[in-house]
């Protein structure tokens, strides 16, 4: 799959796909993670696209490493990437895909916990989570939020 660039105004990469039969548009925001809601809201509005069809993919502290959540309509939790989309979208209602990466050692800051590099012992862990994630977006475009919640819960065992 190749991205490419987004719609001018848009501030993301984007890449178009089919999966069973049902057309997606994938999207990495060009923006800082705390501005995610720049690139998230331009594209629904452009796309027409409906927030029960809409995911949002992103790590987690409160999830355990290497563990996958989804969740529709919560709060952002800490998130400040979560937190830009749902004031630029104007509403927590969208689909959430969390990746766990565990809670910061002892008095470690957050911030510099997630953004630090994983180890080597925790590679290969973060590589089957990815595959997995990307499984339950391939169904969540297949066949909705619902199912797609049953799956990574059945991933997690």
């Amino acid at each position: 799959m190749k991205m490419k660039r987004a719609p001018q105004g848009i501030r993301c990469k984007i890449a178009d796909v089919n999966i069973d039969g049902q057309r997606a548009v994938l999207a990495l925001p060009t923006t800082f993670m705390n501005e995610s809601g720049q690139a998230v809201q331009p594209l629904v509005r452009y796309y027409g696209i409906d927030l029960v069809e809409t995911l949002v993919v992103h790590d987690d502290i409160d999830v355990p490493f290497g563990k996958l959540k989804i969740q529709w309509a919560r709060g952002h939790g800490g998130n400040n990437g979560v937190r830009s989309i749902v004031g630029s979208l104007g509403s927590p209602d969208f689909w959430r895909l969390k990746i766990g990466v565990g809670r910061p050692p002892g008095r470690m800051d957050p911030a510099d916990y997630v953004l630090a590099k994983f180890s080597r012992s925790e590679r290969s862990e973060v590589d089957v989570s990815v595959y997995r994630a990307a499984e339950v977006i391939e169904r969540f475009i297949a066949a909705g939020g619902d199912e797609a919640r049953q799956f990574a819960g059945g991933l997690n065992d």
